[in-house]
């Protein structure tokens, strides 16, 4: 009998590790972006929600039209290496901006290259890794990722003292890890060579009838989440707001970034073996709780223990959803699923961040956080309908 293989094959660590290169060059950025919109460009807190949303939202259209062409092709290497070098190539253009416009181009264009690789990186995950290990998959990379999450902000910070808040020149350093991660995916991944093409269209009637009930409810389920949770520009401002230091805000999203880069591959691996319904209720109550202390105004600590309690959520639940679109589609559309899945969170992150900047603006800091917490609990109520239905149907996961 031949010895057992790795948990997890060396192309799975390999991604995690481009993830993590390419998160050190975005959160350099973006750790202080929202600080350079208000203080330096001039922009309102509306401004800084509508840009991050339409960002993001942009990067989770794109998805579906890339996953879909994975499946279509058989082939997601290429597209997902295209997609890190856009982004890559993009970095210089934030040092440049010498207005909002500028800047809601280069994120918007940042983002087009995160959409365009994340869906068929997610569907080539799922295709390297059986599934009784797509739990510990997804969190191993999400973990890896969050760690370059921790590093870029501390070296934003660290380049904020040593160059005395010299933001644009950060920026430009921000474009090197963006480039070593373009390198390590190019000849460090290898792509499975017996993925089946989807037929027909991916994106045809008969395809989408395919994906089935139980991964509607996911995508469901994704939706409410990505509104209760808007854009981490939030807790930047937040930080801000409660007197720390504008050269060390960044070390905010440092905090929760380490939280979450800790928790994402335990809860990974412990949601291969729990019912999802335990840990994404319980990953909301957290949030729940975290939403509380932020929109408290209180000490500080008071709000770095709620931007802790932040990281802890994502941890517990951002690997299990994409595990959840992987158990409940079919392997021929992986790749169209979490576009799709990805095109509703899309809409939903724009609806959140937008609507939590509107609120900031107008009614305070605190009902930003307390409209997180009610969608919160209409998180639950879609999550429990779920549970309900799987009881009086066929189980799926």
């Amino acid at each position: 009998m031949s010895h057992a293989k790795p948990l997890l094959p060396t192309s799975i660590w390999m991604l995690g590790f481009v993830s993590m290169l390419m998160d050190i060059s975005s959160e350099m950025i973006h750790s202080l972006l929202p600080m350079f919109m208000v203080g330096t460009l001039g922009a309102s807190v509306w401004m800084v929600g509508l840009v991050e949303g339409l960002g993001e939202s942009t990067a989770l259209l794109v998805k579906i039209f890339s996953g879909s062409l994975s499946d279509y092709l058989g082939k997601r290497k290429g597209i997902v290496l295209a997609g890190y070098a856009l982004g890559a190539f993009t970095k210089p253009l934030f040092a440049i901006a010498g207005g909002i416009g500028t800047i809601l181009t280069a994120r918007l264009i940042d983002r087009v290259g995160k959409g365009v690789r994340s869906a068929p990186r997610d569907a080539l995950i799922s295709d390297i890794v059986p599934a009784a290990h797509r739990g510990a998959a997804f969190g191993l990379r999400q973990s890896l990722d969050t760690i370059g999450a921790v590093i870029g902000p501390l070296l934003a910070v660290g380049l904020m003292i040593a160059w005395q808040n010299d933001y644009r020149t950060i920026f430009w350093v921000a474009a090197i890890p963006g480039l070593l991660a373009v390198l390590l995916l190019h000849y460090g991944v290898t792509e499975p060579d017996n993925l089946t093409t989807a037929t027909p269209s991916p994106l045809s009637l008969s395809s989408l009838k395919k994906l089935g009930a139980p991964f509607w409810w996911v995508v469901a389920i994704g939706g409410v989440f990505t509104l209760a949770r808007f854009s981490e520009a939030f807790l930047v401002l937040v930080a801000q707001k409660s007197g720390i230091r504008e050269a060390y805000v960044p070390l905010v999203m440092v905090g929760m970034n380490v939280i979450y880069a800790i928790t994402a591959y335990p809860f990974g691996k412990l949601s291969d073996r729990l019912p999802a319904e335990v840990l994404l209720t319980a990953g909301l109550v957290v949030l729940i709780i975290a939403d509380g202390l932020l929109a408290s105004g209180g000490t500080w600590w008071v709000i770095g223990l709620g931007v802790m309690l932040w990281g802890v959520h994502m941890g517990m639940t951002q690997g299990l959803l994409s595990a959840l679109v992987a158990d409940t589609a079919p392997s021929d559309l992986r790749g169209t699923a979490f576009g799709l899945f990805n095109l509703v969170s899309g809409i939903c992150l724009l609806l959140a961040s937008a609507g939590a900047g509107l609120l900031w603006d107008t009614l305070g800091a605190a009902s930003t956080f307390y409209a997180g917490a009610i969608c919160c609990v209409l998180a639950l109520f879609t999550l429990w309908a779920r549970w309900w239905w799987r009881k009086t149907s066929h189980p799926t996961r």
